[in-house]
C-alpha cells in the first residue's frame, strides 16, 4: 500500500482540533520534555499548571510493550521511510500517540480494543500476532480494513481502529519538525521593513525626499 501521498491528500484533511490539541506540547518538544514542575513558572508562553499537567501525563504509561511496538509497525506502514523524509517512528510519533491517548482519554478504550481486535485477526488466519505476521500478510489484512467504502461489514470495528489510528499517525507526523519540512511549510516569519519601493517613490515624485 502506498499511503504517503494520499495521506497528504485525506490525512491532512481529516486533522481535527482535537487531535492536534498536543502539537504546542508534542513529545519532541525539547522545552517541555526538559521542563519540571518546578521550572513550569520560566517557560516562555506557558502557565505554571500547563506544563505541570503535560509533565504529569509523560510520567505515566498507558500502552504496554507490545501495544507500542504495534503502533510503531502501524504508524511505519502508514507512512514509511522515503527518499524525502524518515517514517513515522522517525518522527517520534508512536511517542506522540501515547501522548495524545492519554491527554484525550476517549481515544484509550478504541485504540487498546482496536489493537486486541488486529492481534485477533491476525491469530485466527495466521496463527502469530500482528508484528509477528509476514509483511504480505500484514498488508492483507489491513487492506480490507484501509478502505472504508470497499471494507466488508464484518471488518467495521477494525475500519473504525484504523481510521483512528492513521488520523493519529498523520497528526503526529505533520506537526512534527519533520513532517512541516516534508510539506514545505515555513510558517510565519517576521518581515524586515527596507522602506517604500523604489518604484512607489518614483511613481509619487518622492524619490530624492529624505525623511
Amino acid at each position: 500500500m502506498n499511503r504517503r501521498d494520499s495521506l497528504k491528500a485525506i490525512g491532512l484533511g481529516t486533522l481535527t482540533t482535537g487531535l492536534l490539541i498536543g502539537v504546542g506540547c508534542k513529545p519532541s518538544d525539547k522545552a517541555a520534555t526538559e521542563t519540571t514542575p518546578e521550572k513550569a513558572a520560566a517557560v516562555p508562553g506557558r502557565m505554571p499548571e500547563e506544563v505541570e499537567r503535560e509533565n504529569k501525563i509523560k510520567a505515566e504509561k498507558y500502552f504496554d510493550d507490545h501495544e507500542m511496538a504495534t503502533i510503531t509497525v502501524l504508524a511505519d506502514i502508514i507512512i514509511p521511510k522515503d527518499d524525502k523524509s524518515g517514517s513515522a517512528s522517525d518522527a517520534k510519533v508512536p511517542e506522540f500517540i501515547e501522548f495524545i491517548v492519554k491527554d484525550i482519554p476517549s481515544h484509550k478504550l478504541p485504540m487498546r480494543g482496536g489493537l486486541k481486535w488486529l492481534d485477533m485477526q491476525c491469530l485466527n488466519r495466521y496463527g502469530n500476532t500482528f508484528i509477528k505476521c509476514s509483511s504480505s500478510q500484514k498488508t492483507e489484512l489491513l487492506d480490507q480494513i484501509a478502505y472504508p467504502y470497499k471494507a466488508k461489514a464484518e471488518m467495521a470495528q477494525g475500519v473504525a481502529f484504523f481510521n483512528r489510528m492513521r488520523d493519529l499517525t498523520a497528526s503526529g507526523f505533520w506537526s512534527s519538525e519533520m513532517g512541516t519540512k516534508d510539506i514545505g511549510y515555513a510558517g510565519n516569519a517576521p518581515n524586515k521593513w527596507l522602506g517604500v519601493p523604489a518604484d512607489v517613490l518614483k511613481q509619487y515624485g518622492m524619490e530624492n525626499v529624505k525623511v
